[in-house]
């Protein structure tokens, strides 16, 4: 069983920055690919970045490319989520998933496995 739970969100103006954590149980990063998504009010949950299981490899949504950096502390058993140059339209309950893969090559939808509870983060412009 894999449990996620996430942390680090909060208000935050335009242009600041914050980092999301995401603690997980289990075999997380030596068995899945792990990721983040969002969901903004009125919006369907969209994919943010993944970090694959060896770590090696990393993949971000166009409208968060070069803003955004995912990582991992493997000794902790902890993915991250650094957020830089935030915008309004980056509002949003944030969620840590694992098992995150693109659900048909190249359709690029994502899902996964495990969910966290989600982390509210709030940009003001």
């Amino acid at each position: 069983q894999v449990q996620l739970v996430e942390s680090g969100g909060g208000l935050v103006q335009a242009g600041g920055s914050l980092r999301l954590s995401c603690a997980a149980s289990g075999r997380t990063f030596s068995s899945y690919a792990m990721g983040w998504f969002r969901q903004a009010p009125g919006k369907e949950r969209e994919f943010v970045a993944r970090l694959s299981w060896t770590g090696s490899n990393r993949f971000y949504a166009d409208s968060v490319q070069g803003r955004f950096t995912i990582s991992r502390d493997v000794v902790k058993n902890t993915m991250y989520l650094q957020m830089n140059s935030l915008k309004p339209e980056d509002t949003a309950v944030y969620y840590c998933a694992a098992g995150v893969r693109e659900y048909g090559l190249g359709s690029g939808r994502y899902v996964a496995d495990y969910w966290g509870q989600g982390t509210q983060v709030t940009v003001s412009s």
